[in-house]
């Protein structure tokens, strides 16, 4: 006789009826409309529920990136939660599998014992007798051997069961006990004189549920076929594994929490120095040069923090050598200026008395004492401008700023340029708008940086016309000088600000610059909380452009001039030539 377990388990149920109904419209008791549809606020609801959701997501991604701490811990639970996960899962189908086996080997072999009372107690029985009273009198035998339990259940080794016996199916009248609740399918393996088990779920009419392992054999001393069913309930089992359940998951949970908090304290532990590095290394570069790092230990953190430690002395007293350095260099440039003015002061008396007596010396010493105080004039403004040079680099230099009409500035650089432009063969174009344009500037300097450019456009226009152009805004004030000259080749425009550059060695000054003109104009836009741009294309000019704020003080966005002229090219090359200071927006934009 082979054991088989059935194939089919069967689960019980119950149907509920689909109660929908449709929405029609209504109106109300006076004629009016009927109130409005909650669909609208659930429409609402729903909108404000997503929105929540999608701004939690966003500072989740916020807080992702900017925190390694947070994205060490979330990692570490999120693998911990599927290990835990897989481990619960495989102990869970452990501890069922071993139950199940343990309460079917129990049940087997209870069954095969009851098989043997029940054939002692059946033995002759002939199709003439009375087949149900002899079967109940056998359940209750059967009931009687072992220890009563309510409801006429008895127990044993596998439990608590129910008996019953039956001569012909589910259909026969010819049983005793509950054959209801036993499967066809296991019917058929006992009928077929097989011992076979399944678990069976059976409802009773309060709509309860009761799992059952019922195992079936057949009584084979009778003259008439008769099976045994035995009917354990797995309520003890399945009590055990939901208790198994919530063990693993408060257990799991607990063990979460704990992975969490150590894995954010051990993160933390190495973040902690990482962020005290990140924030002494920002005062450090905020200027605060005797930043360091505590040192404890002699970890690897420790070992970070004495190299930290030793680049930052290094970079400080290489800091402080370049400040005095710089220090000793603009002291000598203002001193070899200020004591080459005595000097240079006797030799100009000097050479004005020989250029006022030049004609009654020969042509070639006339043309010698020209030349001499051509080049004195050229040395004198070279001074001058290294003079000015060395005040702005000690920051002793103050904007005497004062709110006037910018253009009559523009129109008087362009009168103290006209005389070189026309010994050029340049002529300067003016574009002023029709009204004002007052602004809160200084005029000494704004004339001077307009002047430097002017100058500068006219030395290199090759004997084209220079244009100069002024529009404001509500904001700022810009001028734009034009040039259709060499231009710039690409890099040069990041070199065009540097003191004494040149962009072509080679070439003779038209205008005698000292070659200090554009720094000084680069520093006298920083004081007006400006900024002084340039473009240039070979072949296609250049275009300087000098924007200031109406207002001391007072930001700008927009310019009201573009940079790149609306008849250049697309080969120009650009460098914003002074970093606008904290009151001019480091951003802006170009008026169109």
């Amino acid at each position: 006789m082979t054991t088989e377990r059935a194939n089919a388990e069967g689960d019980a149920g119950s149907a509920q009826p689909d109660l929908t109904g449709g929405a029609r419209a209504e109106r109300s008791p006076t004629g009016g409309p009927a109130p409005r549809n909650p669909a609208g606020r659930l429409g609402r609801l729903v909108h404000r529920v997503i929105a929540f959701g999608r701004g939690r997501v966003v500072a989740f991604g916020e807080l992702w990136r900017h925190s390694l701490q947070f994205r060490v811990t979330v990692s570490t639970l999120a693998l911990s939660s599927a290990v835990v996960f897989v481990l619960g899962m495989v102990l869970q189908n452990q501890i069922t599998t071993r139950l199940t086996d343990t309460k079917r080997q129990a049940a087997v072999a209870q069954t095969l014992q009851v098989v043997g009372t029940a054939e002692s107690e059946l033995v002759g029985i002939s199709d003439q007798d009375a087949l149900t009273d002899r079967l109940t009198n056998v359940l209750k035998k059967i009931t009687s051997s072992s220890s009563e339990e309510p409801g006429g259940s008895a127990t044993s080794a596998a439990g608590a069961f129910e008996p019953v016996l039956s001569a012909g199916g589910s259909n026969s009248a010819e049983s005793a006990g509950p054959i209801g609740k036993v499967p066809d399918a296991l019917q058929r393996f006992a009928e077929a004189n097989e011992v076979a088990w399944q678990i069976h779920t059976v409802g009773d009419n309060s709509g309860a549920h009761t799992t059952y392992l019922i195992v079936g054999a057949p009584v084979t001393t009778t003259g008439r076929p008769i099976q045994l069913y035995l009917l354990f309930p797995m309520t003890a089992e399945q009590n055990t594994v939901s208790t198994v359940q919530n063990t693993l998951l408060v257990g799991g949970l607990v063990l979460l929490g704990l992975l969490a908090g150590i894995s954010n304290l051990v993160t933390r532990q190495v973040v902690r120095p990482v962020r005290q590095a990140a924030a002494a290394a920002a005062r450090f570069a905020g200027g605060d040069l005797d930043q360091r790092l505590p040192v404890t230990g002699e970890d690897d953190l420790s070992k970070l923090a004495v190299s930290y430690n030793e680049m930052a002395a290094s970079i400080q007293r290489q800091i402080r050598q370049l400040e005095e350095f710089g220090t000793l260099q603009r002291r000598f440039t203002s001193d070899v200026s200020h004591e080459l003015r005595t000097p240079l002061t006797t030799v100009r008396m000097a050479a004005d008395v020989l250029h006022a007596s030049r004609e009654q010396f020969p042509a070639g010493l006339a043309r010698s004492t020209e030349l001499l105080v051509d080049e004195l004039d050229r040395f004198e403004a070279l001074l001058g401008d290294l003079l000015e040079i060395s005040r702005l680099d000690a920051g002793v230099e103050e904007l005497s700023a004062e709110y006037i009409d910018v253009a009559p500035v523009a129109l008087r650089a362009v009168e103290q340029v006209r005389v070189i432009a026309g010994n050029a063969g340049s002529a300067i174009e003016v574009d002023l708008p029709d009204e004002e344009t007052p602004a809160e500037i200084d005029a000494r300097r704004v004339e001077r940086i307009l002047r430097n450019l002017l100058a500068n456009a006219v030395d290199h226009s090759e004997g084209r016309p220079v244009r100069i152009t002024l529009r404001a805004n509500e904001h700022a004030v810009a001028f734009a000088v034009r040039d259709h000259g060499v231009g710039l080749r690409p890099g040069e425009a990041d070199l065009v600000f540097n003191r004494f550059w040149r962009a072509d060695p080679s070439r003779n000054r038209r205008t005698g610059g000292t070659g200090l003109g554009l720094a000084i104009s680069h520093e006298d836009a920083r004081l007006h909380g400006g900024f002084l741009e340039a473009w240039g294309a070979p072949g296609e000019g250049a275009c300087f452009r000098l924007t200031l704020p109406r207002r001391q003080g007072e930001p700008f966005e927009k310019i009201p001039l573009p940079l790149v002229p609306p008849d250049a090219g697309t080969n120009g090359q650009t460098r914003n030539g002074v970093i606008a200071v904290v009151c001019v927006p480091e951003l802006h934009k170009e008026d169109a």
